[in-house]
């Protein structure tokens, strides 16, 4: 008589041999699926997916950017409301009576490096939720080499390991999007009719409709499978610097208004004016009214100063002096910055006018010889000089000041 699993009736064999307990058998097959099914190893691919949908507070969100963001406030507010609102009319929302909640897609403006990038990565990583960001630059309307718009949303799909439903909660964020409303030399005459073309194409994936889209990305074409994602739920945030923006608010607000009797503005004046911005200035600036419509909530960020951009290399959790630090501790090696150094290393981000994201090419600069010298420096502590950062000279190297 053949020997039989209990469980599965699978015959004996060597590949599948079988376990005797009392009058009865298990097979090796069973007992691993077991295993898995007692220990979580593998999730049946039918099973429905869990996620965390505890909702964060915007005192909460705004907190948890302070540690990885420094300064604009204001945007953080801004932001930790919009999202709060959004997800809690997502997970909340009864659908009871006759309102219906919309959602208030996010349109940031501020200058390259001030963290417009990094706010949407980091509320998206907190929150749990899947984040597709895209350049605007890459993407042309159809008929144009490029990117569809509608690939955005295949990466949001795969961010999300192909759970459609979880995409359909997650986030989009949009960079460079006054890139798509450049018009040539003269605003006034021309416009760029591909960038426009872009434009009306985010139209119908930002305001919220059910989107085909090609399962693995690409150009659509004929005869082609598609898979189906609703935006409606999608929070979607666009970004860009808007070079010239100043100007046009200026311009509406009579800055330019020649004449004895004009009141002399201020630095500060300069400084603030993009805070002024409405949505004509956005429309004089090349950008459809129609996308203007569905980018509710606006908000700007501020140039970063000297002493913030000193803040952003040091009080970070993962700011870029705990980085090299723990690079060179590593190989045993102590890594200090005197404050003049720091001083120095945000000026030269200043002037390149870079932002934040060019301090890791200055930090990489200055730091080249002594990383490649560090291997054979155990034991040492090394600290970056002022004149280290100005002129290239040596560090300073400090023997015997780790314990092997």
């Amino acid at each position: 008589m053949q020997k039989k699993c209990s469980f599965c009736d699978s015959i004996e064999s060597n590949d599948n041999p079988l376990i005797a307990g009392e009058n009865s058998y298990i097979c090796a097959n069973c007992i691993i699926s077991a295993h898995k099914i007692l220990f979580g190893e593998e999730q049946s691919e039918d099973a429905p997916k869990e996620y965390d949908n505890t909702l964060l507070i915007p005192s909460e969100i705004k907190s948890m950017l302070d540690d990885y963001v420094i300064g604009q406030d204001r945007a953080k507010k801004t932001l930790g409301v919009a999202v709060y609102n959004h997800y809690k009319r997502i997970f909340k929302n009864t659908q009871e009576g006759d309102t219906t909640i919309d959602k208030s897609n996010i349109l940031l403006i501020g200058p390259t490096g001030s963290g417009k990038t990094l706010l949407a990565q980091t509320i998206a990583k907190f929150l749990n939720v899947p984040i597709a960001i895209a350049d605007a630059t890459n993407l042309t309307e159809a008929g144009y080499v490029g990117e569809d718009v509608e690939n955005i949303l295949t990466k949001l799909i795969q961010v999300a390991d192909g759970d459609i439903k979880r995409a359909e909660q997650g986030i989009v964020f949009i960079d460079e999007v006054d890139k798509v409303a450049r018009m040539g030399e003269n605003r006034s005459i021309t416009r760029d009719v591909s960038g426009e073309g872009v434009q009306q194409a985010l139209l119908k994936i930002i305001e919220g409709a059910v989107v085909n889209i090609p399962p693995k990305g690409g150009r659509k074409h004929p005869n082609q499978d598609f898979i189906q994602i609703d935006t409606s739920n999608i929070l979607f945030i666009c970004g860009g610097a808007f070079d010239g923006l100043e100007d046009i608010i200026k311009r509406r607000l009579g800055g330019n208004t020649l004449g004895f009797t004009q009141d002399k503005r201020t630095k500060s004046d300069d400084e603030n004016i993009i805070e002024l911005v409405d949505s004509g200035d956005l429309v004089s600036f090349g950008l459809i009214p129609e996308l203007i419509g569905r980018l509710h909530v606006i908000s700007t960020l501020n140039e970063i100063t000297r002493d913030d951009m000193v803040k952003i290399l040091i009080e970070p959790k993962n700011s870029l002096v705990n980085q090299y630090q723990k690079l060179f501790d590593l190989d045993n090696v102590k890594l200090s910055f005197e404050k003049p150094a720091l001083d120095m290393i945000a000026q030269k981000a200043i002037d390149k006018k870079t932002g934040a994201r060019g301090l890791r090419s200055i930090m990489e600069e200055i730091l080249l010889d002594t990383m490649y010298e560090a291997p054979s420096l155990e034991n040492h502590e090394i600290i970056v000089t002022e004149d280290m950062v100005i002129n290239g000279s040596e560090p300073k190297y400090i023997k015997n000041k780790i314990s092997a």
